[in-house]
């Protein structure tokens, strides 16, 4: 059975169960008795197995069949939760994600059998139960034995009654011809199971690993459609032994019964009359334990457990390039908008076209609507990335040997996906360094009057188009003096330099490629790579970072991510004959600024503005634009990022405008003052200033 259709949701839902079970032991960690917690992580493990099984992933799902085993001890009282318990399981889920980064890369989950760990989860079960583990073998053996002594009576044998096309039986002959063995199976599934076709699946791969099916009943098609009973049947051509086919796909869960023998003749067409059919079954029950009497028997129960489910199911996967699609065509949708937006005001909107001013309000607000319907179904919590962290924050307490907590707020606000696939690694650099840099030893944190245990902080919240995540820590903060002097040795400023460069210069040193503080190689550091990692991520993505630091009370990391990527309001400005576009969330307010209040403050131009100094910015000297003389009054956009602010001195206002940004790809790489450009309603292409590197 082809099962590779289904592989990508295999990946994401073992994604979501993989999260859950590192958060249920990590709460596990600090109530070792939650009942509740227990049966989660028994839950999630069993659906994990079964999935793994069925997409035929056998490493897999031996792995979380061993961790389901544990579990089932700890849920009878056999075993108790302790730490040495929840470093194994930590142990699993490593190798369980390895196996799944395996299927993501080649659809494979590899070769390795993880027989270490394996074995020390077995040896969890053997404290719980003494010598049970040795004596459990003959019993995982009995199931291969039970098929001999059911031959001679049982669940009926429907293999015997099959009506075999031509095409059948000429598959059936060239294996005998080719010395292999035919085997006939049918295999009973337990009435109350709700996913008959999985199961199926489970059972022919489990065979196939022995032999290739050459005939199914029904249909390999029907099965997968679920227009079968609670059993269906097949032939198998193999060279291997029955019990050890028959023991393999009894392995199932949910699978009631397995009967088979060799098939040494064809059956015959006219051995199953139609009329016949029905009396096989009630033969087979006068003699046998029953076991397909009760199928028959539950068969209305089945389907108003299937009808019920789909009414809690509210949501529906994806693919994030249909979503890219649907937002390319609103964007053209938008072009096209303002292009009747300008041929309307270009009219002078006379009154003989009200009617059609009218529809293009009416055009903007649907637009609009599509836009926002659009992008809430683009954004997604940041939960999914940030929910990985408590677990590396605790391997990294044990690994550096000091004591940590983290705390995290604002889990629920959201972003855009593309933004929130590409935000993980830049927070857990962010993470790693607080943990390792910033935090002291519990010694040191007892000397200087703090509790021992070290605090990091991770807080996400909106502001205006803008999300901020605020990652920190209540350690040592950043020796500005120690970096002065490694840069200095290092020769990447002279002594002069550090002389005169401001506390902010010298800890934007700590963001250059292959710049570290630490003292020697580690595994957690060394390498220079964490925050220049986060600077060039953080800045991909459109957003910047900034850092806070006191010696001695921690230091905190300001990250700021646009909303959205695709499409944003913006101020459109002139500057001489060209036009640009500013992004609204970025502006704080516009002022008419005479020339006379212009001050200067160490040879930069500033403005005095309720009681705050801002640096003005000229676009024109910075677009490299043919300066003129100034007017009496200057038109200042003052824009802010976090705290700080700036003045953009601009020609003219155009107004507020929705734009569609689009990437000039490699065209102009080098100059990040320019993030983008957008084509405007009459057809011309204006650029998109980005604030941030002008503050």
């Amino acid at each position: 059975m082809d099962v590779s259709q289904y592989l990508e949701i295999f990946i994401d839902e073992s994604a979501e169960h993989l999260q859950t079970l590192s958060d249920c032991i990590m709460s596990l960690e600090n109530e070792p008795d939650n009942k509740d917690t227990i049966n989660e992580v028994f839950r999630a493990a069993h659906s994990l197995k079964g999935m793994a099984g069925t997409m035929g992933f056998k490493r897999m799902q031996h792995l979380t069949h061993d961790m389901e085993n544990v579990f089932q001890e700890v849920r009878s009282d056999k075993i108790a939760v302790d730490s040495a318990m929840i470093d194994l399981l930590f142990k699993c889920l490593d190798a369980l994600d390895q196996y799944l980064e395996n299927v993501k890369s080649s659809s494979d989950e590899g070769t390795e059998d993880n027989e270490i760990i394996i074995k020390e989860l077995n040896d969890f079960i053997a404290k719980a139960n003494g010598e049970a583990p040795a004596a459990a073998a003959p019993a995982a053996e009995a199931p291969a034995a039970a098929p001999a002594e059911e031959k001679s009576e049982g669940p009926e044998k429907k293999f015997l009654h099959l009506e075999l096309d031509d095409s059948e039986n000429a598959a059936i002959e060239d294996a005998r011809k080719s010395g292999n063995k035919v085997y006939g199976f049918t295999v009973y599934i337990h009435p109350e199971c709700l996913l008959k076709a999985a199961r199926a699946f489970l059972v022919f791969r489990a065979v196939e690993d022995f032999g290739q099916i050459i005939v199914y009943r029904p249909s390999s098609q029907d099965i997968e459609d679920e227009k079968f009973e609670f059993d269906f049947s097949f032939y198998v051509s193999t060279n291997e032994e029955l019990d050890a086919i028959v023991a393999a796909a009894k392995d199932v869960s949910e699978i009631s019964e397995v009967v088979a023998e060799e098939i040494t003749e064809l059956p015959a067409k006219e051995e199953k009359p139609v009329e016949a059919a029905p009396a096989a079954p009630a033969e087979a029950a006068a003699t046998a334990p029953a076991a397909p009497a009760p199928v028959k028997k539950d068969d209305k129960k089945a389907p108003a457990k299937k009808d019920a489910k789909p009414v809690t199911n509210r949501t529906v996967r994806v693919d994030i390039e249909k979503l890219d699609a649907l937002m390319n065509q609103v964007s053209e949708l938008i072009i096209a908008k303002n292009s009747l937006v300008s041929i309307s005001s270009q009219d002078g909107g006379s009154s003989s076209n009200q009617g059609f001013h009218e529809q293009i309000e009416y055009l903007e607000r649907i637009t609009t609507n599509l836009h926002e319907s659009v992008m809430k179904v683009r954004m997604v919590p940041i939960e999914s990335v940030v929910n990985k962290f408590p677990r590396m924050i605790r391997d990294l307490s044990r690994n550096l040997g000091k004591k940590m907590e983290l705390t995290m707020t604002g889990e629920d606000t959201e972003l855009d996906r593309t933004v929130v696939d590409q935000i993980g690694d830049p927070l857990q650099h962010l993470l790693r360094n607080s943990a390792d840099h910033g935090l002291e030893t519990a010694e040191v944190r007892k000397e200087r009057g703090k509790p021992e245990t070290g605090h990091i902080f991770l807080n996400a919240y909106q502001e205006g188009n803008n999300v901020i995540i605020q990652v920190g820590d209540d350690g040592n903060g950043i020796d500005t003096e120690a970096v002065k002097n490694k840069a200095i040795e290092r020769g990447i400023i002279t002594a002069e330099q550090a002389e005169s460069m401001s506390q902010k210069e010298i800890v934007n040193l700590l963001f250059m490629p292959s710049f570290s503080m630490a003292k020697k190689i580690t595994d957690i550091s060394g390498r220079g790579v964490g925050l220049d990692v986060v600077k060039s991520g953080i800045e991909a993505l459109g957003g910047d970072v900034e850092t806070r630091t006191k010696l001695g009370e921690g230091t905190t990391f300001t990250v700021r991510l646009p909303l959205t990527l695709a499409i944003i309001q913006a101020l459109m400005v002139e500057i001489r004959d060209e036009k640009y576009a500013i992004a609204l969330g970025s502006i704080s307010n516009i002022e008419n600024i005479p020339v006379t209040d212009i001050k200067y403050v160490q040879a930069q131009e500033v403005i005095h503005l309720r009681g705050s100094v801002i640096p003005l910015v000229r676009l024109d000297k910075v677009l490299d634009i043919e300066p003129q003389d100034d007017p009496e009054n200057l038109t200042v956009v003052i824009v802010k990022r976090g705290d700080s602010q700036a003045g953009l001195v601009v020609d003219n206002l155009i107004g507020q405008q929705e734009i569609v940004i689009k990437s000039l790809g490699k065209y102009i790489n080098g100059n990040k003052l320019i993030s983008g450009a957008t084509i405007l309603g009459d057809g011309e292409i204006a650029m998109i200033i980005d604030t941030n590197t002008l503050i």
